[in-house]
């Protein structure tokens, strides 16, 4: 039976299952050839020296986030000795305090490590969750509303203390959690949603909300948040907004920049900007809110925002594909593009040993027999079954029969789908299964995506660094996977151990590399502390010049998250 046959939209006639996957121990539903592999649990492993390059840990932060012991976390000032605490920061004392619980008001509004010993306390608050970053706050205050956050910003400006906003805590670049010993404003505490019209589509809502919970809010009203992540049960929308999260429906939904209506931000010196617009055409004046998403924090602390959210899609379809060569994916890209347009919501890349590594490090089954040098993961979204899987039968049997896909499976359920995506969402983990991972977010025109990762395996292999099977070597395997619809990549650099000539190896090469071809360093993590100091590499000297400027005239004490980000 041909791959082509096997794929049409004559479902009857098509064989249901693969037979290894029949036999496999655990239960599988029946699908158009077969099923994708049921998710195991991969077991959390960090190696035990620690990364001091800029690469992140993972993609996303995960869903859940493991117990990790503190005392193994090197302070942030001890990892970065060139970074000073800036002399004009005031040290906190017992007054501060008082005067935050007298506005504060409640017992769990302020954890205080001033008057008494809350180090266990303030450790969640003052380290990430991967392990790579800790500071040295003594104090976390947890508002309730933007009349406290308000008020804390003019205290703090007035007397020259610095603060670090944060969320769910949940960034990959250092970015949410303390350098020295800046106040703790974390966000947590607003978590109302104030409003939704489901006429427009409109949602209106306090930073702290978690995204998962504005999502199911969003479904008892038949809409979606336009952002997925894997961290959507600890992330906050405003940390996303703050941050400009990508994620896995920015090909179908677009980013924050184009989907926030409006923001309601607090100043350094407590100025509220009350720009929390309904509207989709405002064409008065400078859109100032542009600066805030993406801001990191840096110029004012977002406390609501207003968004636009699509309706929710109905029709869902998932397939993962093997394809012979990138030049493959990209023709397969080009005509999901033509041929499923609207409906077409995630293309995701995943070259053989990403799958390879995923398949050693859960043992779980692949959904294809034969392996291939990449594969791809589509998704469509829509309002109409027939006519989205119409469209999507009609793609697959072009693909194959042009001999662009060579081999190709679709779900036909929900568990199915999910199986399918835990193939390309389990990379990540998998990656640092056996030791660590040095991991680059990145921007790459699509043409050259992909050289990286072969550049990048053939830099390692002259240095001697890389074997699969040499345990002496520090460098397990290179491989890449990311976003194909937004030229969004991937590197990962899987390790046994965390190794100085590594990292050497790595940095700054990655980054001249991308800067060469007109890229972009981060392309959804940000800056953070981690790139902080190569940004030369995406942004002009005019470039930065500006937003020093943007900086300067916004917070010119430079209390907000100081030490990062420009």
């Amino acid at each position: 039976m041909s791959r082509l046959y096997r794929l049409l939209p004559t479902a009857r006639r098509l064989r249901i299952a693969n037979d290894v996957f029949q036999e496999a121990p655990f239960a599988r539903s029946s699908a158009i050839r077969i099923a994708g592999p049921t998710c195991q649990h991969i077991r959390w492993q960090h190696a035990q020296a620690e990364a001091t390059t800029s690469a992140a840990g993972a993609d996303h932060a995960p869903q859940e986030q493991p117990d990790r012991l503190q005392k193994q976390i090197k302070y942030t000032s001890e990892s970065y000795p060139n970074i000073q605490r800036d002399s004009r920061f005031k040290e906190l004392n017992s007054d501060d305090v008082k005067f935050f619980k007298d506005l504060l008001g409640s017992e769990s509004a302020v954890i205080d490590g001033v008057n008494q010993d809350a180090l266990s306390d303030l450790e969640g608050f003052n380290a990430d969750w991967m392990k790579k970053y800790r500071g040295k706050a003594k104090l976390v205050l947890k508002p309730d509303s933007t009349e406290q956050v308000s008020k804390i910003l003019k205290y703090c400006n007035d007397n020259l203390l610095a603060v670090n906003p944060q969320g769910g805590n949940t960034g990959l670049v250092g970015g949410s959690v303390p350098v020295f010993d800046e106040i703790i404003l974390n966000l947590s505490r607003m978590n109302k949603i104030r409003s939704f019209d489901d006429v427009s589509g409109v949602f209106v809502a306090d930073a702290g909300v978690i995204l998962e919970a504005a999502d199911n809010h969003l479904a008892e009203h038949s809409h979606i948040f336009p952002l997925d992540l894997g961290a959507k049960g600890s992330c906050q929308i405003g940390g996303n907004v703050a941050t400009n999260a990508g994620g896995l429906r920015l090909l179908r939904y677009g980013s924050m920049h184009g989907n926030i209506l409006g923001i309601e931000a607090v100043l350094p010196d407590g100025t509220v900007v009350d720009d929390l617009s309904k509207l989709r055409k405002n064409n008065t004046g400078y859109d100032l809110k542009q600066l805030f998403i993406g801001g990191e924090g840096t110029i004012g602390i977002i406390t609501a925002i207003s968004i636009l959210c699509p309706r929710r899609s109905q029709a869902v379809n998932v397939a993962y594909f093997g394809l012979e060569s990138y030049e493959k994916v990209q023709e397969a890209f080009k005509e999901a593009k033509h041929q499923l347009g609207e409906i077409l919501s995630a293309f995701e890349l995943m070259d053989h040993r990403s799958q390879a590594l995923y398949n050693k490090a859960t043992g779980a089954r692949l959904p294809l027999e034969a392996e291939h040098p990449f594969y791809c993961l589509i998704e469509t979204s829509g309002s109409n079954t027939d006519h989205d899987s119409e469209k999507l039968n009609s793609f697959l049997e072009h693909v194959m029969g042009e001999e662009i896909v060579s081999d190709g499976v679709v779900a036909e359920n929900e568990t199915q789908a999910q199986n399918l995506w835990q193939c390309r969402e389990g990379i990540s983990e998998a990656s640092q299964h056996f030791g660590g991972v040095y991991k680059y977010d990145l921007s790459i025109p699509l043409p050259e995506l992909y050289s990286l990762v072969d550049a990048c395996r053939d830099r390692m292999n002259e240095a001697g660094l890389l074997s699969a099977d040499d345990e002496s070597k520090p460098v397990l395997d290179v491989l890449g996977y990311g976003h194909m619809g937004d030229s969004n990549l991937h590197l990962n650099v899987s390790v046994r151990r965390y190794n100085k000539e590594v990292e050497k190896a790595l940095e700054p090469w990655v980054y001249e590399w991308v800067s060469k071809r007109s890229g972009s360093i981060s392309a959804e993590h940000g800056l953070g502390l981690a790139k902080k100091e190569f940004i030369g590499y995406s942004r002009s000297e005019t470039m930065v010049r500006l937003m020093k400027q943007i900086k300067q005239l916004y917070d010119p004490n430079g209390i907000m998250n100081p030490y990062k980000y420009i």
